[in-house]
């Protein structure tokens, strides 16, 4: 089903090889049994803690892979020694958000997460982090919380509804 998953996630993402094939080659993206995009997420060693799931097919739909613990680990795509660092709500948000900004390193929390459990050890790397949450009202809301939280982080809000949808723009523009 990889085929599948790369075609979807190129022609219907919008998202390029180049950012994909590393992650692929990695297993950081793969494809299940039923076709899903599947994004794997990581602890701050490395460790598989869980996966988003993304549908592929003609219903679109987005989820967890079961028992995953995304609380304690995240999917990022980009240099660990970025110059800044992008918050996104879902993988494939980053990964736009990551070609639309290669000099940032961007993660997904996996929904609109304010205060994800791993943030502090984030902050206290002192790279510049952004939150560029979805630009409605649940991703304002979220951005402000975080902010509120943790004053050092940022609002970078997406011109359209989300990263995805910018960078597809630019591909028809």
């Amino acid at each position: 089903n990889l085929p599948l998953v790369i075609r979807y996630l190129e022609r219907e993402r919008g998202l390029s090889e180049e950012v994909l094939a590393p992650l692929v080659r990695e297993r950081r993206i793969y494809a299940d049994t039923r076709a899903n995009a599947v994004f794997l997420l990581r602890d701050r060693l490395g460790q598989a803690v869980g996966a988003e799931l993304r549908g592929t097919g003609t219903v679109q739909w987005r989820g967890m892979a079961p028992g995953s613990r995304k609380a304690e680990g995240h999917f990022d795509v980009g240099q660990a020694n970025a110059q800044r660092i992008i918050l996104c709500e879902s993988a494939i948000d980053a990964l736009s958000a990551h070609i639309l900004h290669p000099d940032a390193q961007a993660i997904s929390t996996a929904g609109v997460t304010p205060h994800p459990a791993w943030l502090p050890d984030l902050l206290a790397t002192n790279i510049p982090v952004a939150c560029g949450f979805d630009a409605d009202q649940a991703g304002d809301q979220a951005a402000q919380a975080m902010i509120v939280r943790h004053p050092a982080i940022t609002r970078l809000r997406p011109s359209l509804h989300d990263w995805n949808d910018v960078l597809r723009a630019r591909h028809r523009a």
